[in-house]
């Protein structure tokens, strides 16, 4: 860790468990007609919050959503300028999504460009009546028009600040950290 790198504990499993239980009761509340939506989880960990969304919101309204995972590799505009080479994974939309109202799921909401990506790729697929997007970790710095309908928690940061999600299905452990300064 550099010198001038502090981490802060944001949260850890317990707090993160109580964020996705008010995301979720956020999300029946705001949708009166819930059983016609669609969750869809961002590649990597968007999928496992996505995955956990949808079990609370069966809990607490005995109605199973459908859910999809997106790959937004390729239409990642930061990724071809940099010209690096992406990690491609399968996106797995198995439900029509035109005239549907969405949610596009992920961990951190930060400049705006993952979901700007996300959108995009989800017009190939078809046109949603709606898309909400719902984010464990608003931690602002937009660099485009985008936020978020539903969120866990609202942080501050800096450009230069990263904030890592770690998630039991994928990290073996439940936890959200701010690096200051990195």
């Amino acid at each position: 860790m550099n010198a001038v790198e502090k981490t802060i504990t944001i949260a850890r499993a317990q707090e993160i468990n109580t964020m996705l239980e008010s995301m979720a009761r956020s999300l029946i509340s705001s949708n009166p007609n819930i059983e016609s939506l669609a969750l869809i989880g961002m590649r990597t960990r968007g999928e496992f919050i996505a995955r956990r969304l949808q079990i609370l919101i069966k809990k607490f309204s005995d109605i199973e959503l459908p859910m999809g995972v997106l790959d937004v590799s390729f239409y990642r505009d930061d990724t071809r300028a940099k010209l690096k080479q992406p990690l491609v994974q399968s996106t797995e939309i198995r439900f029509n999504i035109n005239e549907r109202p969405l949610v596009l799921v992920d961990d951190v909401l930060f400049t705006g460009r993952s979901v700007r990506a996300a959108m995009d790729e989800l017009m190939d697929f078809g046109r949603p009546s709606r898309i909400q997007l719902a984010v464990l970790i608003d931690r602002g710095c937009r660099e485009l028009p985008i936020q978020s309908d539903i969120y866990g928690k609202k942080i501050t940061s800096e450009m230069n600040d990263k904030v890592k999600v770690c998630l039991e299905e994928y990290d073996k452990i439940d936890e959200i950290t701010l690096i200051k300064g990195s």
